[in-house]
């Protein structure tokens, strides 16, 4: 476990700075912007009396003589409560009443960070409770949005609070769990981020420290109890109260968001019967979102107010009759419409994993899926996401499969499947399985990966494994290849390999071995 110490410190300096960078920045350019506009600094109390610190913005010349559209903005993790000042100035041109507020236990907030538990799910409906007596809020007209943190607490809000009429989620999560712990591997880098924040901004409570803590340490007598911990925090936990509800719903992430994947938007949104709209672009968490924090053009925050405009203030926009899901590719830089995520990459196309494979742990091969951030970030600037001399990785510690060459362009969308047999010679393990896009040299630009482990095998018995890659929106080219790789040590997770530890994969004749790549119709 030494090494994953050593990673978690250098990924917390990294967070730690990444934060306070970032709430500096904030603090700068809207402030600037609100500070010859009407906002007024306030305090709510929230549950249990906990002071929590706000602004409310409200449309000029509001003299209580009419009621407005309600819009409640819980800050994101780490983040101060200037965050969306340039976003509620422009949400209060449009005729919006907005609250934004400090969730519990970061900067001067009261209480204790509680990762969206039921004191924040509560503070939530003590904000709307404190507008519609305070403001000249509708108390008919009420929506929520926020990003990251700011989403989920909105989700959850929602779900618990009938009141809440429309909710734009912008790099949030219905799936805790699922998305720092998917396949039972913990997502390192990703949860030292949130850890080290969390220190340096906000106070945590002793009940969140403790999970942190089990979590780092792989306390598999703790499993089952972070699992409930993190499903009270996810909103998939409460879908049937938000499909009650009638909640319209909107959720917007990024294909490399290395914090909350975009696969567990995918699912839940299939989940959803109400009015809802499901939005994927390239880039990493809250990256989609940033320049909208500055007031400046924004694409997610456009479609986040024509949401509301049509589902609080009644306007007829044409956004419910646009096709409902909405992707924009890595490749190309070009929107797409969809009737449905199922519909996303309807057709399927198999690549076989022919043969019988052994590789070694405990040791990076060099195939990789970056660093938290900075590779989503260069992916969605300059399309260069992570990349490996496939012919060069160590078949030692390297397993790798490859198609033909292409013809004509692969679209790829949706999520990408791994189907195959393996055998451990250990009772626990680890593994990462990379699909790349392979050019006439052999260099391999990371399309997809997604992590794999398990605990309480037999050594040397055989057993199947069905894995999900993150979903993604990106176009292999004519004359390349797609390329399988599966290693077992990545700096974004933690391995659970024992020293010395094999993994044999196998491709039985009754049950073949394959990767099952979803493609656009062209």
């Amino acid at each position: 476990m030494g090494h994953h110490r050593k990673a978690l410190r250098t990924t917390a300096v990294g967070a730690v700075s990444a934060t306070l960078i970032a709430g500096s920045a904030l603090g700068l350019a809207p402030t600037a912007q609100a500070a010859s506009n009407s906002v007024r600094f306030v305090d709510i109390k929230g549950d249990g009396g906990t002071v929590l610190k706000a602004n409310v913005v409200a449309p000029a010349g509001a003299d209580g003589t009419r009621r407005y559209p309600l819009l409640a903005l819980p800050t994101s993790w780490g983040l101060p409560q200037i965050e969306y000042l340039a976003q509620a100035q422009k949400l209060a041109d449009s005729g919006y009443v907005v609250v934004t507020y400090n969730v519990r236990g970061f900067w001067q907030s009261g209480g204790e960070i509680e990762v969206a538990g039921p004191p924040d799910i509560a503070d939530a409906s003590k904000v709307i409770d404190w507008a519609i007596a305070n403001t000249p809020a509708d108390e008919g007209h009420i929506g929520m949005a926020g990003v990251s943190y700011g989403a989920g607490i909105s989700l959850l809000a929602a779900a618990h609070d009938k009141r809440v009429k429309a909710v734009a989620s912008l790099s949030g999560w219905s799936d805790l769990i699922g998305s720092i712990y998917s396949s039972r591997t913990q997502h390192l880098q990703a949860a030292a981020l949130l850890d080290g924040a969390g220190r340096v901004t906000g106070r945590q409570s002793e009940e969140v420290r403790q999970i942190f803590n089990d979590f780092y340490a792989s306390n598999l007598s703790k499993e089952q109890e972070i699992i409930d911990w993190g499903k009270k925090r996810s909103a998939g936990t409460y879908v049937d109260q938000l499909n009650q509800n009638g909640t319209a719903l909107m959720l917007a992430n990024a294909w490399g968001d290395t914090v909350f994947p975009p696969n567990q938007f995918g699912d839940f949104y299939e989940k959803l019967t109400g009015p809802k709209r499901l939005e994927f672009r390239p880039g990493d968490h809250g990256t989609a979102e940033i320049t909208g924090l500055f007031g400046l053009p924004n694409d997610v925050w456009t479609d986040a107010e024509r949401w509301f405009g049509h589902y609080l203030k009644g306007e007829d926009n044409g956004i419910d009759r646009e096709q409902p899901v909405r992707l924009k590719s890595r490749s190309t830089g070009a929107y797409e419409g969809y009737p449905d995520w199922k519909s996303v990459g309807a057709t399927r196309k198999k690549i076989a994993l022919a043969g019988t494979t052994t590789i070694h742990t405990n040791i990076d091969s060099g195939a990789d899926g970056g660093v938290v951030f900075l590779s989503s970030i260069l992916d969605q600037v300059a399309k260069i996401p992570p990349i490996a001399s496939i012919p060069l990785l160590p078949r030692r510690w390297a397993a790798v499969w490859q198609s033909e060459k292409y013809a004509t362009t692969q679209q790829v969308r949706g999520t990408a499947m791994l189907h195959t047999t393996l055998t451990p010679t250990k009772e626990s393990g680890t593994l990462v399985a990379y699909l790349y896009d392979v050019g006439p040299l052999g260099l391999g630009k990371l399309v997809s990966n997604a992590p794999y482990t398990f605990h309480g095998r037999t050594p040397g018995r055989p057993f199947g494994v069905d894995l999900e890659l993150f979903s993604t929106a990106y176009d292999v080219p004519a004359g390349h290849r797609l390329a399988l790789v599966v290693d077992t040590v990545d700096p974004l997770y933690i391995e659970h390999n024992p020293s010395g530890a094999q993994l044999t994969f196998s491709s039985p004749a009754n049950d073949p071995s394959y990767v099952s790549v979803p493609l656009s119709e062209q």
